[in-house]
C-alpha cells in the first residue's frame, strides 16, 4: 500500500508536457510523416551542402562522356554515379545544385505570399465594410485563373528569370492565404477572449497580431507546407516550359525540358530529375499531413 501511495505521489508531481513535446508526440505518431521528415531533411541538407558535396561543377562539360549511363547500368562508371546528360554534365551534381534553386524558390515564394496574405486576410476580417469587399473581389478575380496559368501570365509580363519566377508563384498563392486567414480570423473575432481584450482597450492592431493571429497559425502552417510542394511543382512546370530559371543554371524542371528529346535513347536523363521532384513533393505533402494531425485539436488522440 505504501509503495502504491508513493507511486501515485510521483505521478502527481510529474510535469505536464510542454507544447513542443505535445506537438512532437502528435507529429511522430504519424509514421509516414516521420519518414517523410527524414527523407526531406536529407534532400534539403544535400542541396544546402551542394557546393561541397557535389563531385563536379553543375555546368562543367565532359564531352567524351556525353549521355553516359548511371553506375548500375551497362556502360556506367564510378566517375559519374548517376550518369551524364546530353552535354556531358554530371547529373548528380546538377541535381544537388538544382535542389538549392528549386527549394529556394519554393521557400521564398511561400514567404512572399504568406506575409501579405496574412495581412490582407486580417484587414478583410477586421474591416468588413471598408476593406473586405475590395480585397476579396480582387482575390476572387485571381482565383478565376489556375495557379500555373496565372504564373505564366505574370512571367509573360515580367520576363523569365529566377526572381520573376518567385514573384509569379507568390502572386498565384496569395489568394489562398488571404481567404484562409480571413476565415480563421472571423471565427476567432466572436470568441470571448477577443471581446475581453477589446473591452480592456486593445486596438485593432493589437487584436490582429497579438490576440487573433497566434490562434490562426495552425491552418496557416499546414497550408504553407502544402503550398511549398505546389511551388516546387510550379517551378518545375515553368522551367519545363522555358519560362522559369534559364540555362545554364541547374533546376529540376529545366533539366526535364532539356532531356525530353533523349527519353528513349537515355531514359535516366529524364527519370532521375522526375524521381527527385516526385520524392521531394511527396515527402512535403506527407509532412503536411503530420503537421495537420499535430496542430488540429480535433484530430489528436485522447
Amino acid at each position: 500500500m505504501q509503495a502504491t501511495a508513493n507511486s501515485n505521489e510521483q505521478d502527481l508531481t510529474l510535469a505536464p508536457p510542454t507544447p513542443l513535446q505535445e506537438f512532437w508526440r502528435g507529429f511522430a505518431a504519424n509514421r509516414g510523416a516521420l519518414a517523410a521528415l527524414i527523407v526531406f531533411s536529407l534532400i534539403a541538407l544535400a542541396s544546402l551542402l551542394a557546393p561541397w558535396v557535389a563531385p563536379y561543377s553543375p555546368i562543367e562539360q565532359f564531352r567524351s562522356h556525353m549521355l553516359q549511363p548511371p553506375v548500375w547500368a551497362e556502360g556506367g562508371s564510378r566517375q559519374f554515379l548517376l550518369g551524364t546528360d546530353e552535354l556531358g554534365r554530371d547529373i548528380l551534381s546538377r541535381l544537388l545544385h538544382g535542389g538549392r534553386v528549386s527549394l529556394g524558390i519554393g521557400l521564398a515564394s511561400v514567404l512572399m505570399s504568406l506575409l501579405p496574405g496574412v495581412l490582407l486576410g486580417l484587414l478583410a476580417a477586421f474591416y468588413q465594410k471598408l476593406a473586405s469587399p475590395l480585397i476579396m473581389r480582387v482575390m476572387d478575380i485571381m482565383l478565376a485563373l489556375p495557379g500555373l496559368l496565372l504564373a505564366i501570365c505574370v512571367i509573360t509580363v515580367l520576363g523569365p528569370g529566377l526572381i520573376n519566377t518567385v514573384i509569379a508563384i507568390a502572386i498565384g498563392a496569395l489568394p489562398g492565404y488571404t481567404r484562409l486567414t480571413r476565415a480563421a480570423a472571423l471565427a476567432e473575432i466572436t470568441k470571448d477572449y477577443v471581446t475581453a481584450s477589446r473591452v480592456a482597450g486593445a486596438g485593432n492592431l493589437r487584436l490582429m497580431f497579438v490576440a487573433v493571429l497566434p490562434n490562426c497559425m495552425a491552418p496557416l502552417i499546414v497550408n504553407a507546407s502544402l503550398s511549398f510542394s505546389s511551388a516546387i511543382l510550379e517551378t518545375a512546370g515553368l522551367g519545363f516550359l522555358g519560362l522559369g530559371v534559364q540555362a545554364p543554371t541547374p533546376e529540376w524542371g529545366t533539366m526535364l525540358s532539356a532531356a525530353r528529346d533523349y527519353i528513349q535513347r537515355a531514359p535516366w536523363v529524364v527519370t532521375l530529375p522526375g524521381l527527385t521532384i516526385l520524392i521531394t513533393v511527396l515527402s512535403i505533402n506527407l509532412m503536411g499531413d503530420g503537421l495537420r494531425d499535430a496542430l488540429d485539436p480535433k484530430l489528436k488522440k485522447l
